[in-house]
């Protein structure tokens, strides 16, 4: 059995496994298709023992560079 999970951007609602900070890595598990959320800081220290574990390795942590739209007055 094959269990997809569909790819969506991460929100400020999705926090780490680990210590609770705004997600922006999702790992999709091969053996479980089970996901796992990290902040950048978690999911660096994991990056190399879990990639190779997983089916997607979703990362957004090129957000934590973006500036915010300022709104026009």
């Amino acid at each position: 059995m094959t269990t997809a999970v569909a790819t969506r951007e991460l929100t400020a609602l999705d926090r780490c496994d680990r210590c609770g900070a705004q997600a922006y890595v999702r790992a999709v598990l091969q053996s479980s298709g089970g996901e796992l959320l990290f902040c950048g800081h978690h999911a660096r220290a994991v990056e190399a023992n879990l990639k190779p574990l997983t089916s997607e390795w979703q990362d957004e942590t090129e957000r934590l560079r973006e500036k915010p739209a300022v709104p026009a007055d």
